[in-house]
């Protein structure tokens, strides 16, 4: 275990190139959840700095747009080298503040975050539209604008690799932005915010520490901000998308999700276990948008696959983050720990459901940690199959009915991701096709890779960041132009 909790370096906001606290002098604890002890305070912003925030992103945009795309894309590959160098200090101080196991978790989340400014800087020459072909007399073509200062809110489940989902594209594009943190975890971001700070123009990325209710709502209301771009919840998502309206500025949402891990009959094998395991982010304790919490096993092989789960469950090891022999770290705090023991809880109180691993955790112990827990006898239509929890809880459902299965795979609101587990690659095509997901994967549970066209269907979201052409479609406008080019000749 750490014997003590060092103070991180940057624990101010980033407001037009400098370093500054809340206008109103407010200031919020960040807590380390494994251990329940405080990290460092950091500023409480409201309205006035997120006024002063998009003051100077807007400034900042009028110069940053004319920018060759090509010289954004060399600011940000180096953004992306340098986090590549700075990738344990940043993973240590992100398993510190949300929990995630180092080893696990932290680090490959650090080396995605770095990989995210070098795709952007990679594709930022490719910022071109396209001619449209009428008829001889006319030039007809379009070209691709930035929109101008983008707001940003992101939560805490994976700040690193979020915040850099926002800032490269958006910049990519020419845009500025304002980015607020998660309240639970602003450290790292803060952090990566420095990197940026070193090689980005003053004002260029703003980044601000508060609460939804003080910042956020202040961001998604402002006038001077031209798109909004939200990862979190479904409901919150909601309200963003409210305020949007209300000004009619684009926006892109990436909320919640109750994907689905569909196991074929002839899928019964260790490998397909550990993905399934992985699809279910056990390794960031299920606090994932795209966990694959919901287990459709096949009837002929439930009763094997699910003891092969179970037994890898239970050999995982639950710890302090920053050790290296950690597998999964704690919960991020008492909130959503009292959250996931709740439904843990209504598993164990429902005759119907059993439990096959994990379960309440130990009275008494230091920090949120809670065991990854099985349950059998679910039905799709109960509580702990349909709500996300954000933490370790999966149900496995069995299912022989291929029609009636895919049926409760998309009886709910979500459509975020899906995983197909087969070798029959008909079966995995149809199930594909069928399902109602942004997001599908065949015999593997990774994560997004960047260049992926990312994103959820149904309640889950709304457009796509993670991509060339998403970053097109999120953080640009198309001009159109037409041109005659057979005008009279001009006057003697």
């Amino acid at each position: 275990m750490i014997n003590e909790i060092p103070r991180p370096e940057f624990t101010e906001m980033l407001i037009g190139g400098q370093w500054l606290g809340a206008l109103g002098g407010q200031t919020f604890t960040v807590n380390n959840p494994a251990r329940g002890q405080d990290i460092c305070e950091v500023p409480r912003a409201g309205a006035a700095d997120v006024d002063r925030a998009v003051i100077a992103a807007a400034q900042a945009f009028e110069t940053w747009k004319k920018l060759a795309p090509r010289e954004r894309g060399k600011l940000l590959l180096a953004i992306g080298n340098e986090i590549d160098a700075q990738n344990e200090s940043l993973a240590r101080l992100l398993a510190l503040e949300t929990g995630n196991a180092l080893r696990t978790q932290a680090r490959p989340e650090l080396k995605t975050a770095a990989e995210v400014f070098r795709y952007f800087g990679g594709v930022a020459g490719e910022l071109k539209g396209e001619t449209i072909p009428i008829d001889e007399r006319m030039l007809n073509f379009t070209v691709r604008s930035p929109i101008g200062v983008v707001g940003a809110i992101i939560p805490w489940n994976a700040p690193a690799i979020l915040a850099s989902v926002k800032i490269a594209p958006a910049l990519c594009a020419g845009n500025t932005m304002v980015l607020k943190t998660a309240e639970d975890a602003p450290l790292t971001v803060l952090a990566i915010a420095a990197i940026c700070a070193k090689h980005l123009p003053p004002g260029v990325l703003n980044v601000l520490t508060g609460f939804g209710a003080d910042c956020g709502a202040a961001l998604t209301t402002h006038p001077g901000i031209s798109k909004l771009s939200f990862t979190g919840s479904t409901a919150v998502g909601r309200s963003v998308m409210r305020a949007a309206s209300e000004r009619i500025v684009p926006v892109s949402l990436e909320l919640g999700g109750k994907s689905p891990s569909i196991i074929f009959p002839d899928a019964d094998q260790d490998w397909v276990a550990d993905g399934v395991i992985a699809a279910a982010r056990i390794s960031r304790q299920s606090q994932s948008c795209t966990a694959g919490t919901r287990l459709f096993v096949h009837d002929k092989v439930f009763d094997s696959f699910v003891e092969r789960v179970a037994g890898k469950l239970k050999a995982i090891r639950m710890g302090d983050p920053l050790d290296e022999q950690t597998d999964m770290g704690s919960l991020i705090n008492s909130k959503q720990y009292e959250r996931v023991c709740s439904f843990i809880q209504e598993g164990l109180d429902n005759p119907a459901i059993k439990l096959a691993a994990g379960g309440l955790p130990a009275a008494g112990g230091a920090g949120f940690f809670t065991p990854p827990t099985l349950f059998t006898g679910v039905d799709n239509g109960w509580r702990l199959a349909q709500e996300e929890i954000f933490g370790p809880v999966l149900c496995a459902i069995r299912w022989s009915d291929p029609d009636e299965m895919l049926r409760q795979a998309n009886a709910t609101h979500y459509g975020l991701a899906a995983y197909v587990w087969t070798h029959d690659i008909g079966a995995a095509l149809r199930t594909v096709d069928a399902i109602d997901a942004g997001f599908v994967q065949v015999n593997q549970g990774f994560g997004q890779f960047p260049g992926q066209a990312y994103g959820g269907m149904k309640q889950s979201g709304i457009g796509r960041e993670y991509s060339l052409e998403g970053m097109l479609e999120s953080f640009t406008a198309r001009k159109n132009v037409c041109l005659n080019v057979r005008t009279p000749s001009a006057a003697a």
